[in-house]
């Protein structure tokens, strides 16, 4: 079985290798337990984070809150680093998601240099390597917080539907478990499923179903690879009816059913 991801400790990932276990583990919808930093270097590809998609390129830095719903693609030519602070860490970081194009030179070196003293400290064993890693850590910290006031003054408010779907990301990483449908969510929101999902398809580019679904299924496929607990109670624990729902939802997605799947690791 795979080892989780997420740590209770500070780690800097070459963006590669968070999909060198399955590019589902960074494509499928999904919420951490602490905040991440993307910062990419090479390449393009999209990224949802609460219910709205966007493309990425080179030198766009993606700050992602713990608890916020996301997934992104990472194809062979991407390349850049992840930054996990930790379930714990003390760094003060924005509140909300950020997704901020850095154009200025400079700032793109900044940042790379906070991350490769960052790096270059953590495989240090000198006296003080620790507390050091913190303070760059901290300064990464003041490096988002200025580009984000920057971004902030420079673009329109979320809209309407931006908020409605945050909303929704919200809720559903709070009852995904319980069976719940659209039509659940939807009444708990106050508008109907059809507003739902045509705010979804605008920010998105996907249903209200597809996206609950999508988180779902990664969290059957995180148990699945994490953990032995049988396939029928994985099924029962994310809310589907019957054994037989669950392996059709899984083989739809997926395109193996779920046992074949844990036999493939």
């Amino acid at each position: 079985m795979n080892a989780p991801i997420e740590s209770s400790q500070m780690r800097l990932v070459a963006l590669p290798r968070l999909a060198a276990a399955g590019r589902w583990r960074v494509e499928a919808m999904r919420t951490l337990s602490e905040p991440c930093f993307l910062w990419f270097t090479k390449g393009q590809g999209r990224i949802t984070v609460a219910g709205v998609t966007r493309g990425y390129t080179a030198h766009n830095a993606i700050y992602i809150p713990a608890g916020v719903m996301h997934g992104f693609e990472v194809g062979p030519q991407v390349f850049g680093t992840a930054v996990f602070f930790g379930r714990d860490t003390t760094v003060t970081l924005p509140s909300q998601p950020q997704h901020l194009r850095i154009r200025e030179v400079h700032a793109q070196q900044e940042v790379n240099v906070i991350l490769d003293m960052i790096q270059r400290e953590m495989d240090s064993t000198t006296p003080a390597h620790e507390r050091a890693t913190r303070h760059y850590l901290g300064l990464l910290g003041v490096w988002l917080e200025r580009q984000s006031v920057k971004a902030a003054a420079e673009t329109a408010p979320p809209d309407a539907a931006r908020r409605l779907v945050a909303r929704f990301t919200q809720l559903m990483e709070r009852e995904f478990r319980q069976g719940l449908g659209v039509g659940d969510m939807a009444a708990r929101l106050d508008v109907t499923p059809t507003h739902l999902t045509r705010c979804c398809r605008q920010t998105c580019g996907r249903s209200a179903i597809d996206l609950l679904q999508d988180r779902r299924i990664f969290e059957a496929l995180r148990l699945l690879s994490e953990t032995d607990t049988p396939v029928g109670r994985i099924g029962e624990s994310l809310g589907f009816n019957s054994p037989a729902y669950f392996t059709r939802a899984f083989q739809n997605m997926t395109g193996v059913s779920p046992t074949a799947f844990r036999r493939s690791l």
